[in-house]
């Protein structure tokens, strides 16, 4: 029950994994197929990326179900095996963080389902609460040590993924995914998430994906503001683009480095990467993690001196003359 916060006071901070279907693509995942299938289709593809970033340095690895509830999976026709697809993600994870050669924490992803809640959409607070408890319990079955909720965007959604996941009795961490104006695709704000879910009795809080390193900086900054219980920064690599046909990253090693030694002066305890985040980016983050000198007084002036300039600061408001960054939705 207390691996997290055992391995946190060890350590003082945990380098976390990358993207998971990003790095699928590269080994033939197509785009619009369920990485979730891969779990019994190809184990040995999951086994080897999470063997890649355990050996590249993460101290946490996320299974690979972060569109596992049902509602997701409806879309290929795999409604039906939410319970073997997560249970098999974990155990898939645990074998790999069982055979490492120092202690590895499992966390069970758990993503949005992608539907809107009434009066927008169908989605109801009892249905969705159903369907991540579906996921929750298939994921603790399969031997996870934490479950982690991410890439959320609406309080209601958080609600009842939040709900699920404590009913397992298993600690529970949570991020949302903020924009360039700062906030979640639903409007809301990140140190108004971060005060919400500490009080709710969350043990980590934090940001992914949705933007590069320095916007997420910002959010986790205001977040940090609200909250004391330890934030995860899970920051995509470098600015999603669409070009030829495909998403992709300018991120360098070297950038995400500078990132992850940002993250940890700031205080965040969990720094990992999103979207686009390959084994070399993390082992350069590992690198720098152990050798950098820790930097005093980290605000969001010497953030963008070193990651370069956000489009927006927090609290700002969008301007119209300022484009909207594509934003990378779906698999990690």
């Amino acid at each position: 029950m207390a691996v997290l916060q055992d391995l946190l006071e060890e350590k003082g901070f945990l380098l976390a994994d990358g993207a998971t279907g990003t790095n699928f693509f590269a080994v033939g995942l197509e785009a619009g197929y369920p990485p979730e299938l891969w779990n019994f289709e190809k184990p040995e593809a999951v086994l080897d990326l999470h063997e890649q970033f355990i050996t590249a340095g993460s101290d946490l690895i996320l299974t690979n179900s972060f569109g596992g509830t049902s509602y997701r999976l409806k879309l290929h026709g795999a409604e039906d095996r939410v319970a073997e697809l997560n249970i098999q993600a974990a155990r898939l994870a645990r074998q790999v963080a069982d055979a490492a050669d120092k202690k590895v924490i499992v966390a069970g992803s758990m993503g949005p389902t992608g539907e809107l809640f009434a009066p927008l959409g169908v989605l109801t607070p009892d249905l969705a609460v159903a369907a991540f408890k579906e996921q929750a319990e298939a994921l603790a079955t399969g031997g996870v040590d934490i479950l982690h909720i991410e890439t959320i965007s609406s309080f209601e959604e958080i609600d009842a993924a939040y709900t699920a996941a404590e009913s397992t009795g298993l600690p529970v961490v949570a991020t949302m995914t903020f924009d360039t104006a700062g906030r979640t695709m639903m409007g809301v704000e990140p140190g108004r998430y971060g005060a919400y879910m500490q009080e709710k009795g969350a043990t980590a809080v934090g940001a992914n994906c949705g933007v590069g390193p320095a916007e997420l900086m910002h959010s986790i900054l205001a977040m940090q503001k609200e909250a004391t219980i330890p934030l995860i920064a899970k920051g995509n690599c470098g600015i999603p683009e669409y070009r030829d046909h495909g998403i992709h990253y300018h991120g360098t090693p070297e950038l995400m480095a500078s990132y992850a030694t940002l993250a940890r002066d700031a205080g965040i305890k969990i720094i990992g990467g999103c979207c686009g985040t390959k084994p070399q980016h993390i082992a350069a983050m590992r690198q720098a993690l152990d050798t950098a000198p820790i930097r005093e007084a980290i605000d969001l002036a010497k953030i963008e001196a070193i990651l370069g300039p956000a489009w927006q600061g927090i609290g700002e408001q969008e301007s119209s003359s300022k484009p909207r960054r594509t934003r990378r939705r779906g698999n990690r």
